[in-house]
């Protein structure tokens, strides 16, 4: 990608709107803005107001407030120039042609002014990530979760790792090519406890239940259980608009429907399934499959029985697991109160006159928070965060148990390009610097 153009583009949001900010970046930054101002660039960050021009200078676009970031202290590292607009789509079409005019200025492919912003050091690709989930954020929590990430926190203990791992790395690769060196005796052996600790802690960073992908897309709680016992009725009441049709008509659920939920603050996908019961019926059989595949893989299921049959029928008990939730339904349709087995997490309910919700979201509410806690320290977000922490254990697992200098040294480098390639900082000279920094060599 070349970044002798400069670029530009809309940096708030489309559509009609008081103010809209135009973005542009690169060398051609400030003489452009001076072109459409016709005065000379005001200091870097003071906001000036300037009237902006045609090219032909006999009309004006607009009134806009302006504001330079000069390189290398802005946002993409270049010369920045931010155009506060009045946002009327008229407007923004006329600076937006007016910016294709000028030469070497072209609009901005998807994601490029964060991808300069890596490209000159300002930061890392796991804060880029951040700034990429902070801007799509629909919950407090991924909204923290992703501001602490592009805050650094993640990058920060991935890059402490493989710093770690270069320092060893050094000491090992000093070892095999200065043997005639007068280095510290044991060097080597010295090596394998701090790699030990290293791997340790990375396995605990990986054992963390998915917690922070979670939090990114959200867990998943299904609803399960016979027809009519009203699973669809109990998904309308948390979602709080009708978003499955609800009939007297068995079967009426045949396929799965998905609602998105903000709960407690966490992103959370509430899913009703096809009723559960043995049929003959093709397509109800094809339900009752999905059904089944969504509770294997569900973080949390509700199994919804009714107040006259309230036990969960014996061929689909193997669905429930430690932890999950009973919910007997349709208790205003009995005198009494049903009589089951004791069981954890058993809540009561009449769906129909709203008795019994309120106990049944304080319990998932408390349940989500504690699974997906951000009081700890950072979790990974990402699947490519998880390949490559895993790839660096399995390199270091080998350089347990290998018996040569060499190859314990190859997968230590192994294990640090693993590490590297999370942040995007891969380099060989961290590797020099240690080693001629570390043992003075060739004083």
């Amino acid at each position: 990608m070349s970044f002798t153009d400069t670029i530009y583009a809309l940096a708030s949001g489309r559509g009609r709107a008081g103010v809209a900010i135009v973005r542009v970046s690169g060398p051609g930054a400030v003489a452009s803005l001076e072109e459409l101002t016709g005065k000379v660039a005001p200091d870097p960050r003071v906001a000036s107001l300037r009237n902006v021009y045609r090219a032909s200078r006999k009309t004006i676009i607009d009134q806009s407030l302006v504001i330079i970031f000069r390189a290398p202290e802005s946002f993409t590292g270049e010369d920045v120039v931010e155009l506060h607009l009045h946002g009327g789509p008229a407007i923004l079409a006329a600076v937006m042609e007016e910016l294709s005019g000028f030469p070497g200025h072209r609009p901005a492919l998807p994601g490029e002014f964060t991808r300069r912003a890596f490209e000159h050091g300002k930061m890392d690709l796991t804060e880029a990530e951040g700034l990429g989930d902070l801007v799509n954020a629909e919950t407090e929590a991924q909204a923290t979760q992703a501001l602490r990430q592009m805050q650094g926190e993640l990058g920060r203990i991935y890059e402490g790792w493989r710093s770690a791992l270069v320092s060893s790395l050094a000491h090992l690769e000093a070892d095999i090519d200065f043997p005639d060196e007068d280095l510290p005796g044991g060097v080597a052996a010295a090596v394998a406890p701090k790699v030990a600790l290293l791997k340790e802690e990375i396995n605990s960073h990986l054992s963390d239940g998915h917690r922070g992908e979670k939090i990114r897309e959200g867990l998943e709680v299904v609803i399960l259980g016979r027809p009519n016992v009203g699973k669809s009725s109990l998904l309308n009441a948390l979602a709080r608009r009708d978003a499955a049709i609800v009939s007297e008509v068995a079967g009426t659920t045949r396929d799965i429907i998905e609602v998105p939920m903000d709960l407690a603050g966490f992103p959370v996908s509430i899913i009703d399934t096809a009723g559960l019961r043995l049929s003959e019926n093709v397509i109800e059989r094809e339900g009752v499959r999905r059904a089944r595949d969504r509770a294997a893989r569900a973080d949390i299921r509700l199994f919804m029985t009714t107040a006259d049959a309230p036990e969960i029928p014996d061929e689909f008990a193997d669905l429930m697991k430690e932890g999950d939730y009973r919910l007997v339904n349709k208790t205003d349709l009995v005198s009494k109160r049903p009589k089951t087995k004791t069981a954890p997490r058993l809540f009561p309910l009449s769906v129909k006159e709203g008795e019994g919700l309120d106990d049944l979201l304080s319990a998932l509410e408390a349940d989500v928070t504690n699974r997906l806690d951000l009081s700890g320290a950072p979790a990974l977000t990402r699947v490519r965060h998880r390949q490559a922490l895993e790839e660096c254990v399995v390199a270091l697992d080998r350089f347990d148990a290998s018996m040569e200098p060499e190859l314990a040294a190859e997968d230590v480098r192994l294990a640090v390009r693993a590490l590297g390639r999370i942040t995007g900082r891969v380099d060989v000279e961290d590797v020099l610097d240690v080693i001629f920094g570390d043992f003075c060599i060739g004083k």
